[in-house]
Parts: C-alpha cells; structure tokens; sequence
C-alpha cells in the first residue's frame, strides 16, 4: 500500500467479525492516521443506520464520526431520489428505515411504487408477505446491496441476496436495480469530492464480488483480506482477467502500513 491516500474499509470481515475486532484492526488505523492516510469505513449492511455504525465502531475502541460512514443505504437514498421514489414499502429494519423516513421516502406505503429490501435482521411474517403481494401485483423491487451472507463468528448468516433469492422463489421477481457494493458509485462520490485520485486509493474487503469488483469498477486498488468470507482457493478459481481478482492479498488488515 504505497503512495494512498485514502483507504476504504469494509466492516463485516475486515475490521471485525460480529462484536469482536480482528486483530491488529486498531493498530492498523493508528498506523493510517499516523501516515497521513485518509480512512473511512464503507459497509453494504444496511441492517444499522450511520448513527448506530458510529456507536458501535466507538464501542469497539475506534475513534468515528458520521462522515467516516458510508453505507449502502446511502447508494439507496440517492437513487431513489434520482428516480424520483418516495412510496416505498421496506423490508428492513427500524434504522434503515429512519435514514429513508429523514429524507422524506414513505416506508409503509399502501401504494408503493417500489418495493425496498435491504438486510432486515428484524424480519418478520408480515413484512414479507405485504411484499410479496406488492411484486405479484407488478410492483418492482430495488435491493440496498447484494451480499448473500453476512460473516460472523460463528458463519455466514442470511443476508439481502438469500432474501432476494426466496422473493424470486415466491414471487418470480428480480430486483431491477441493486445498489451498494459493486456499483463503483458506492465509492466514487466520496473520492471526487475529496478532490482524490482513484488511483491513489484503495478498497480493503474480504469480498471478491462486491470489495474486489468494486474497486476494479472505480479503478482503486483492491485489497483482500482473508479474515472474512473469501479464500484462497475463492481466488485461484477466478479467470485471469476476472474483476474480482485483487491487488494484495493480505491475512487480514494486522499486514498493511507496515
């Protein structure tokens, strides 16, 4: 990681696992801040709102304030706004839902013009089966991102794309737009308006098909980590010219700056 100025860390399976900090994790962000190396912290889990990542980061011991926080939510918001959405029906929990209700999308329209999923570890009966009504009737569906698992210590866990996988079985119906990790507009927005080179960035993340194939789609460097979900053996099944394939590969985020 020579010549960056700005890194960009996945959470999940990067700098913790669950409530618990991979080690080395605060040692590394001392050394970013100590080599004049911007950080900042980008997560497609939707399932907490910016405000509860800060709390949690500042529990763990690690120094973050709103503006470090770049979440899939936000990829969301913009593009519903983009497309002029404010009727929405959410499959998600209470904190995604308060960061669309801030900026004035209805979560519990009874006409909504998309149905939104994002990783909804409140889920229940109802909120599925309203959906599912919804898209049978011709509403289509949006996702915040497309992680099929979410890591923890004691393994993978049912995320937004095994969601979007049982509403397929049920419904017939695909997203017809999933925001987040790949899309390089995740990343992009917060380097141009730091006014930074791509080129002098990096993406770290444990994920081949969003961390690494983002970070090729932005043209930063990617970095994987294999503290999470992705293995060696994930890497050495990848075509040669596959945009997941990384830059560095690293144990984890204990190996960088040093």
């Amino acid at each position: 990681m020579l010549e960056i100025d700005a890194v960009f860390l996945d959470l999940d399976g990067t700098i913790y696992l669950g409530d618990h900090l991979i080690p080395g994790a605060i040692e590394f962000l001392t050394r970013c801040d100590s080599n004049g190396v911007r950080r900042y912290f980008l997560s497609n889990n939707s399932s907490r709102s910016v405000n509860q990542y800060v709390t949690k980061l500042q529990g763990l011991g690690i120094p973050a304030t709103a503006d470090d926080v770049l979440l899939s939510t936000h990829d969301l918001i913009s593009w519903l706004g983009d497309n002029e959405i404010t009727e929405t029906w959410l499959v998600g929990t209470e904190g995604m839902r308060d960061m669309l209700e801030a900026v004035g999308i209805n979560t519990h329209s009874e006409s909504p013009q998309y149905v939104v999923l994002g990783y909804d570890t409140e889920i229940t009966y109802d909120k599925i089966s309203t959906a599912s009504i919804h898209l049978h009737r011709g509403v289509p569906m949006v996702a915040s991102h497309p992680d099929m698992v979410c890591p923890s210590p004691d393994g993978g866990l049912p995320d937004t794309g095994a969601y979007m996988a049982m509403f397929e079985a049920t419904t017939g119906v695909r997203p017809t737009h999933i925001c987040g990790k790949p899309q390089p507009g995740m990343i992009l927005h917060k380097i141009e308006a730091l006014g930074l080179d791509p080129a002098r960035c990096a993406m770290v993340g444990d994920r081949l098909y969003t961390d690494m194939a983002m970070a090729s789609r932005a043209g930063v460097q990617g970095i994987l980590v294999l503290s999470g979900e992705a293995t060696m053996e994930d890497v050495n099944s990848l075509p040669d010219d596959a945009e997941q394939r990384p830059s560095m590969i690293v144990d984890s985020v204990d190996g960088l700056l040093r």
